[in-house]
């Protein structure tokens, strides 16, 4: 015979760790301090403006 298992608890069980998942995930998107963000920032646009740099050909949208 198996075993007896409490539906509401093993549901509340299942819900937290959801929960426990999304928050985690929330963290590390949203719980960095503001300067880290405005440096990330700053050091994609340079790495961008650097690729652009290297380009053989403009195209003529860019003007040049």
């Amino acid at each position: 015979m198996g075993e007896i298992v409490n539906l509401r608890r093993a549901r509340k069980a299942r819900d937290r760790r959801a929960r426990e998942e999304e928050a985690k995930v929330n963290r590390a998107a949203f719980g960095r301090p503001q300067a880290e963000k405005k440096r990330s920032a700053a050091e994609s646009q340079r790495e961008a403006a650097r690729h652009e740099a290297h380009r053989l050909e403009r195209s003529p949208e860019e003007g040049a």
